[in-house]
């Protein structure tokens, strides 16, 4: 059953439609957060309880988990990074990620085929990338949801990837593609898996099958989080999600062309090999300052034994505290340092990269001094007009995880608040082509919602 919000506020939903999961309001009416701009004003209590945002904002939930899609498997859970990518006339696909690890038996039940995998027998094993030892398809993968923005309906589910573990987030392609991340680096000798993971995979968005899996094995195995891509020279720019990882760049042999191979570097600061970013333990930069880079290349990519992170920091790459949202803005990208800064609450930096022939250049453009402020903000995303959205990723019983707005000048503003059972992040932000809808996804119980509102009102 799929129900969007009009749904809710007339049938009262009683047991909110989930299969008598619990909810629970509690925190709504004794947490706060802090602006440091007014934004769209104060949030309104949502009285279903899931998600509290502005006065004259709605939201839709426009997919669950647990539903059955139209090849008859059902929505995944853990939904997490996505993108959306325009189709023709009002329609838009959205390709999402689903993080199921190989490791979890739990999460081996949230996978598309169902409970008892009782539905698994409908993929077809041909294209399944990794199975467990006994040769049943891992969970991980993606699935596509299109939906129309005029008829505000969704119009078809999809299974589009799946054999792959702790597919977390990845990004959008300038040529219309998903590049969903493995934030993993499992083998057979470390799980119940007959495969090595922590690959990239590439998804066209017109995808309305499961694609034929091809790892993108020149672009590093590691905990793989998110990319992004510069349309002008197609250099992917990604991001590792360990608290002593790196920043890489991969630079395509045919760009556009990503199975072709290339080159894999690592982010050095210039004139300081083996620099910490993170401001964890001693003060390394502050808010606003810039530094350029330099940029290491990096050897046995594939990585067998699991070490790339440690071999590019012997060999002068920086620290990032766990690297894990990135996004494409003008002509630079912004990516999130989810445990970096003194109180390990997050950082938010800015890459300039330069095509002239001189250097590139990272600023720390945001870091948290109050977890009411920003608190371990993980997906982002940059909104049409030019404002960073934050999704917070902390599983706490005091602080309740929420959406928050970034201005140019790096004040934050708070869009949205969780306020369902079990405080599950946010993940997957991303706007309509017209900028009139932020589809977000809530990780438990696994809903994909598209937000309304007077978005270009923001004050600052």
């Amino acid at each position: 059953m799929r129900i969007d919000r009009r749904g809710l506020l007339n049938t009262g939903a009683v047991a909110f439609a989930f299969a008598g999961l619990a909810r629970s309001v509690e925190a709504q009416t004794t947490e706060t957060y802090v602006n440091e701009v007014e934004g769209y004003g104060p949030l309104v209590r949502d009285p279903n309880g899931l998600l509290d945002l502005p006065a004259g904002f709605t939201y839709q939930i426009i997919s669950q988990s647990g539903d059955t899609m139209d090849d008859g498997l059902f929505v995944p859970g853990q939904p997490d990074g996505m993108a959306c990518f325009p189709l023709e006339g009002a329609r838009v696909a959205l390709v999402r990620n689903h993080e199921l690890r190989g490791r979890s038996a739990l999460h081996r039940n949230l996978g598309p085929g169902g409970l008892h995998e009782e539905r698994l027998g409908m993929v077809d094993a041909g294209k399944a990338f990794g199975t467990y030892k006994n040769g049943r398809p891992l969970p991980g993968g993606c699935t596509t949801v299109i939906y129309d923005l005029a008829t505000h309906q969704t119009v078809s589910e999809r299974l589009t990837l799946i054999g792959t573990s702790t597919n977390c987030c990845g990004g959008p392609t300038p040529w219309g593609s998903w590049l969903s991340c493995e934030e993993t680096d499992e083998t057979p000798a470390t799980a119940d898996v007959a495969q090595a993971h922590g690959w990239v995979f590439e998804v066209p968005a017109t995808a309305t099958g499961p694609v034929d899996p091809v790892p993108l094995k020149a672009m590093g195995r590691f905990d793989h989080e998110a990319v992004c891509v510069d349309p002008r020279s197609g250099i992917v720019y990604l991001t590792e999600d360990q608290n002593d990882g790196l920043f890489y760049r991969f630079i395509p042999n045919t760009p556009g062309r990503l199975a072709e191979g290339g080159k894999l570097q690592a982010m050095a600061l210039h004139g300081r090999p083996g620099a910490d970013t993170r401001n964890q333990d001693q003060r390394a930069w502050n808010v606003g300052d810039w530094v350029e880079i330099d940029w290491i290349d990096m050897e046995d990519v594939e990585a067998p034994a699991g070490d790339l992170r440690q071999r590019g920091h012997a060999a002068g790459a920086a620290l990032v505290a766990r690297g894990e949202g990135i996004w494409w803005g003008d002509n630079e990208a912004y990516l999130t340092a989810t445990s970096g800064g003194p109180i390990r609450r997050g950082q938010v930096l800015r890459l300039q990269p330069n095509l002239d022939g001189g250097p590139d250049r990272l600023q720390l453009f945001v870091e948290s001094t109050d977890e009411k402020t920003v608190n371990m903000a993980d997906n982002i995303t940059i909104a049409p007009w030019g404002h960073l959205v934050l999704c917070e990723d902390n599983y706490s019983d005091r602080i309740r995880n929420h959406l928050k707005g970034v201005t140019p000048e790096g004040k934050i503003y708070t869009i949205g608040r969780n306020v369902f059972h079990g405080n599950a992040e946010f993940a997957g932000a991303c706007f309509s082509p017209d900028g009139e809808v932020l589809f977000v996804n809530i990780m438990y119980p696994g809903m994909t919602l598209a937000i309304r509102g007077p978005w270009t009102s923001v004050r600052t």
